[in-house]
């Protein structure tokens, strides 16, 4: 196996682990997303929203992964837009981080009777400031989803990763004009869902991300089965990397 082909299978893996990891995770979180109070009141199961942290955990190495692994290629296209594909990744990666703090954070005030009577809650009925802070925090991770998935997606991997290999033809055009297309798809929607045209992870935003949905999936099982076609920007890749 060439360095090359070794590159693109790696990072064709690290696109897939991202859905293995995000869709799972979304579900886990439901219960502190859907009733953060109910809860905090004790009514969850805290193993359920650890096992969505650390799936989260691992969408952020594989998030990053796929920007560092693919950067020694794509920098032949254009170093300028490479390293910007690898800050964006960096960026949506911050605010997953965040949301996972926030979401753990929502679990500490259904452990800790303490924290909760720090807010002001009635920690017998694990109601008031408690269950409010919960709230706040609930919103701090759709903020989160909306900022970075649901907005610099457009840009890093929607756009700049989409521009980059359509140009440089590492992948078939076709393919890779999904992601020129699903990435202003995503942040019009995003600008959308901040104006409160669209709601959040309703049926319109929901529409708006499918051909960035089908860009990363068929870019990831197509690095993962075929690796890059013949381009010139391969030349001499190998032996620098």
């Amino acid at each position: 196996m060439t360095s090359n082909r070794r590159i693109a299978l790696v990072a064709g893996v690290l696109f897939l682990i991202t859905f293995a990891t995000s869709i799972p995770a979304l579900w886990a979180y439901q219960p502190v997303l859907d009733n953060p109070a109910g809860y905090i009141a004790g009514g969850g199961s805290d193993n359920r929203i650890f096992f969505g942290a650390l799936l989260e955990m691992f969408l952020i190495i594989a998030n990053v992964g796929t920007a560092v692994v693919l950067f020694p290629i794509l920098r032949r296209r254009s170093e300028t837009l490479s390293l910007g594909y690898v800050t964006a990744r960096i960026i949506e990666s911050t605010f997953i981080a965040i949301g996972i703090v926030s979401v753990l954070a929502v679990v500490s005030l259904g452990q800790d009777p303490g924290s909760a009577a720090s807010v002001g809650q009635d920690v017998a009925s694990a109601g008031g400031g408690a269950g409010a802070a919960g709230v706040a925090l609930a919103a701090i991770k759709d903020w989160t989803f909306l900022l970075g998935p649901g907005f610099i997606v457009g840009f890093g991997n929607g756009l700049l990763l989409g521009y980059l290999m359509c140009t440089s033809g590492l992948v078939p055009r076709r393919m890779a004009l999904l992601g020129l297309i699903g990435g202003p798809l995503i942040i019009a929607s995003g600008i959308a869902v901040l104006f409160d045209v669209f709601q959040q992870g309703g049926a319109g935003q929901g529409i708006a991300t499918i051909p960035e949905f089908l860009w990363e999936l068929s870019l990831g099982i197509y690095l993962t089965v075929k690796g890059f076609k013949p381009s010139p920007i391969l030349d001499s890749v190998g032996s620098r990397t």
